[in-house]
C-alpha cells in the first residue's frame, strides 16, 4: 500500500509532497543523532565544583600566610592543581565582591559598592546574564547551597539564579551568651569556643548537601555547576575545641603587627572602616583578646577544611572526578589586628588577597603562579575552560593561559575598589592605593610585604614612574552608589564631603575607638 503524502508549503516549490513512513523513520534517526551528539557535547564540557569560602585571608598552606596553619585539604587540591599567589578581590566586602564575580562586571560599573543592595533590583542589572546563568543557557545543571551570593540573594522563590537550592548559610549555632564584650555590642561580632557539635554547625550541613549530590545516584545527566558556599571563618569565630586544640595557646604566633603602622597612612585610610562592629586593635589588646581570636580564626580554617576534604572526597568516589574543575575561592581577606583593626573594608593585601585555587583535566599540576589575577577573571575562566563563546559583557580576562603555563604572561595588575575612587591596585611587586581625595600610598611587596612603609611621598624617579604606571588602570569614572546602598557605603561628594553610612563625617572628628 502506498503511503499517504503530505503537501509541503513555503519551501518555493523544491518539494510538494513527503512520504510520512519514510519521513518518520528519517527523522527518527536525525533525532537519535542529534541526541547523540549533544551528548557528545556535553560529555566534552567538564562539571564545575565552585567553593566559596567567606572571610578567608591567605592563612591557608598553599598562600603560607600564616605559619600554624594547618589546612591539609586545601593542600592536596594545590597539589592537584594551581594556585595563584597574587589573586585579589574586587572589593573587600562580601555583597559588592561576590556581585562583581559573578556578574563578571565591576564595582565600579555596577555601583554595587556596599552590602546592599540586591543587584537584580538594579534596573540595569535586572537581566544581566551572571555565571549559574550563562551556565544554564549552556546545558548546565546549576545548584547551589550555603553563601554565593549575599546574605539571601540569589536564593528566593522569584529569582532564577539556580535549577536547585540547598540548605543556606548560617554561623548557628550560637552560645547562650557572647562570649566576648566588643565595643559594639553585634551578635555576630564574637569569637572562641564553646559546647557544641559540629554536626549542628550550619558549615557542616551544608557539605552534608554537597556529599549527596555527588552520589551517583543524584548526578544529573548534564554537566553540572554545583556551587557550595561555606560561612566560616566568618565572624562569629566559633569551632568546637577539638579545633582549637590544633592550635596550641603555647605555640600559636601572633599576626605581625608594628605600633605606629598608621602613622604615615592617610587619614582617608581610616574612613574606609570608619565605624565598624569588628574592634579595632587597641580593644584587643586592652582586653587580652588577641592570641584568643587568632586561635579562634585559625581553628574555624582547619574545621572549614576539613569541610571542604569531604565535598573533595566525595567527588573522588562519585566516578566523575577526572570530568570535573574545582575551583576555591574566598571573597576577600580579613585583618587580626593588622593596621590596628579587625576585620576588612581596606586596601591592603591583609584584606584584598585571597586564596584561589583551580583543579581539574586541562589544569597544571603542582604550580604555583605570582602573576596578578582577579575574582573578575574566574567568570571568563570556566566559559574558557568549558569551550563556550565568551560573554563579551565580561570585565575580566580568562585564566586559562597560566593555568596552561604558570609563567605565561599577565595582561594588566589587579584592582581592589572599595567606594566609589578608592582604589588599590596590585601588581606582582607593589601595590598603589589612592583614595577618593588623590591621598596615596606606594608598597614595595618585594622588600615590605607587611605594607609597613608608605613610600607615596618618595621623590625616587622609580617610585613616582610605577605610580604613574599602576594608576593608568584605576578607572577614569566611577559609578555612583547604586540605589538602596547604605550599609559600609563610603562617598566622598563633589564638594568634599565625605559620608560613612550616609552620615557626614566631621573632618576634624577623632577616628573612633582609639
Amino acid at each position: 500500500m502506498q503511503s499517504p503524502t503530505i503537501p509541503l508549503v513555503g519551501w518555493r516549490g523544491l518539494f510538494e509532497s513527503i512520504d510520512v513512513m519514510k519521513f518518520s523513520r528519517a527523522f527518527a534517526a536525525l533525532t537519535a543523532f542529534l541526541l547523540l551528539a549533544t551528548g557528545a557535547l556535553a560529555a566534552d564540557k567538564p562539571n564545575f565544583l565552585f567553593i566559596a569560602i567567606d572571610d578567608l585571608n591567605d592563612w591557608v598552606e598553599p598562600l603560607a600566610g600564616h605559619p600554624d596553619t594547618k589546612t591539609p585539604n586545601m593542600a592536596r587540591l594545590a597539589e592537584r592543581g594551581t594556585t595563584f599567589l597574587n589573586a585579589h578581590c574586587q572589593s573587600p566586602l562580601c555583597n559588592p565582591s561576590r556581585t562583581s564575580l559573578l556578574t563578571g562586571l565591576r564595582p565600579t560599573t555596577t555601583g554595587v559598592y556596599a552590602l546592599q543592595p540586591w543587584f537584580r533590583t538594579v534596573p540595569e542589572l535586572a537581566d544581566h546574564v551572571s555565571l549559574p546563568q550563562y551556565l544554564k543557557q549552556n546545558g548546565y545543571r546549576t545548584l547551589s547551597a550555603g553563601k554565593i551570593y549575599h546574605g539571601g540573594y540569589g536564593r528566593g522563590k522569584g529569582d532564577h539564579e539556580f535549577d536547585e537550592v540547598g540548605p543556606g548559610a548560617s554561623g548557628k549555632p550560637f552560645p547562650k551568651e557572647k562570649l566576648v564584650n566588643t565595643p559594639q555590642p553585634h551578635k555576630l561580632v564574637d569569637w572562641g569556643t564553646f559546647p557544641h557539635k559540629d554536626e549542628d554547625k550550619g558549615d557542616t550541613i551544608v557539605a552534608n548537601w554537597a556529599v549527596e549530590q555527588l552520589t551517583a545516584e543524584n548526578l544529573p545527566e548534564q554537566p553540572f555547576f554545583l556551587s557550595v558556599g561555606f560561612f566560616l571563618p566568618h565572624v562569629p569565630c566559633y569551632a568546637t575545641q577539638k579545633w582549637f586544640d590544633l592550635h596550641p595557646v603555647a605555640s600559636t604566633h601572633l599576626p605581625p603587627i608594628l605600633d605606629g603602622d598608621r602613622d604615615d597612612t592617610p587619614r582617608f585610610s581610616w574612613y574606609t572602616h570608619w565605624k565598624l562592629p569588628e574592634p579595632r586593635l587597641k580593644f584587643l589588646e586592652e582586653a587580652g583578646e588577641t592570641l584568643n581570636i587568632t586561635r579562634s580564626y585559625l581553628a574555624c580554617i582547619s574545621y572549614v577544611d576539613h569541610q571542604v576534604g569531604r565535598v573533595l572526597d566525595a567527588l573522588d568516589t562519585s566516578g566523575v572526578a577526572d570530568d570535573t574543575v574545582i575551583v576555591l575561592w574566598s571573597d576577600h581577606g580579613f585583618h587580626l589586628g593588622e593596621k590596628q583593626i579587625t576585620g576588612k573594608n581596606t586596601l591592603w593585601d591583609r584584606s584584598t588577597r585571597v586564596p584561589l585555587i583551580f583543579a581539574g583535566p586541562g589544569i597544571t599540576e603542582d604550580a604555583k603562579t605570582n602573576r596578578p589575577a582577579e575574582l573578575l577573571d574566574i567568570y571568563p575562566t570556566l566559559l574558557d575552560l568549558a569551550g563556550l563563546p565568551a560573554n563579551e559583557m565580561n570585565e575580566g580576562l580568562s585564566l586559562v593561559p597560566q593555568l596552561k603555563d604558570p609563567t605565561a604572561m599577565r595582561l594588566r595588575p589587579a584592582m581592589t575598589s572599595h567606594g566609589p575612587g578608592n582604589h588599590g591596585v596590585r601588581s606582582e611587586n607593589w601595590r598603589y592605593i589612592r583614595y577618593a581625595d588623590g591621598s596615596e600610598e606606594l608598597y614595595d611587596m618585594v622588600a615590605d610585604p607587611n605594607e609597613w612603609t608608605n613610600i607615596a611621598d618618595s621623590e625616587n624617579a622609580t617610585h613616582i614612574k610605577i605610580k604613574a604606571e599602576l594608576a593608568k588602570w584605576m578607572p577614569k569614572s566611577d559609578a555612583a552608589p547604586a540605589p538602596g546602598s547604605e550599609s559600609r557605603l563610603l562617598e566622598r561628594k563633589p564638594n568634599g564631603d565625605v559620608y560613612w553610612e550616609l552620615e557626614k563625617i566631621d573632618p576634624n572628628e577623632p577616628i573612633p575607638e582609639l
